[in-house]
């Protein structure tokens, strides 16, 4: 694929978010004798805070930092799970674990094999620019750049959060390539523009989720990061799946 620019989603596609805040959620609510199943708090968590970025989106809300959106989503998820007794340092320290998240197997070793080629690497996430250059650089993700779509005042699945990344990039939509292992993340990048990537994460919402489909005109599957590469660096250097 002839691409100058691959700019890749973080929360699932590069790091285990789930398992990551479970434990999280685990340890410091066992400080506090609190008791709950943490991987169903954390998936509330993580759908509670996509209405909000709605809201944003349509103007109901006024743009701020993920974190905020973070928090105001995690009040919810505890008091519906009855965990309302848990302070705020506690909440504080909760938001911060989405800085600390683990990443996937191949994700380090896949960047690392894309650093060596001439295509640059960035971040293109909701999280905001001190969020994931903490998270990268603990996680070991080694990107040429960090961006976010903080620097567009936004979120995904607004155009402007990718034409902002190409423009920031200097590359043509064409020439930038949206990794990801949403479908709606891939097919907005898509009506940008932009070229697309999927790659599957079959345990990001666990091992009893539902399978999830790339969308229809992708221009790349891939297994993994590592896979990625390998098709990025050129024929003959691996598997991948052209779908067209």
């Amino acid at each position: 694929m002839d691409v100058d620019a691959a700019v890749f989603d973080v929360f699932g596609t590069m790091t285990d978010w789930r398992t990551s805040v479970s434990e999280e959620l685990a340890g410091i609510a066992a400080r506090a004798g609190l008791h709950a199943d943490w991987p169903a708090v954390t998936d509330s968590w993580r759908r509670r805070y996509r209405p909000f970025l709605h809201e944003v989106l349509a103007g109901d809300l006024p743009w701020r930092p993920l974190d905020e959106l973070h928090r105001l989503a995690l009040d919810d998820v505890l008091t519906e799970h009855g965990l309302g007794a848990l302070g705020e340092a506690e909440r504080d320290t909760l938001v911060r674990a989405w800085h600390r998240l683990r990443p996937w197997p191949d994700a380090a070793p896949g960047l690392e094999a894309l650093h060596s080629t001439h295509i640059v690497t960035a971040t293109l996430s909701n999280g905001g620019v001190g969020l994931l250059t903490r998270l990268t650089k603990q996680a070991g993700l080694r990107f040429d750049c960090v961006l976010s779509a903080e620097l567009a005042r936004s979120y995904k699945p607004d155009p402007r959060v990718y034409l902002m990344a190409a423009e920031l990039l200097e590359v043509e939509p064409r020439r930038l390539l949206m990794v990801a292992c949403h479908p709606d993340d891939l097919e907005a990048a898509a009506g940008a523009g932009l070229r697309t990537a999927y790659v599957p994460r079959p345990l990001e919402w666990g091992p009893d989720a539902a399978p999830v489909e790339p969308p229809a005109g992708v221009d790349l599957i891939a297994d993994d990061i590592l896979d990625l590469a390998r098709a990025l660096a050129g024929p003959g250097s691996g598997r991948a799946d052209y779908p067209r």
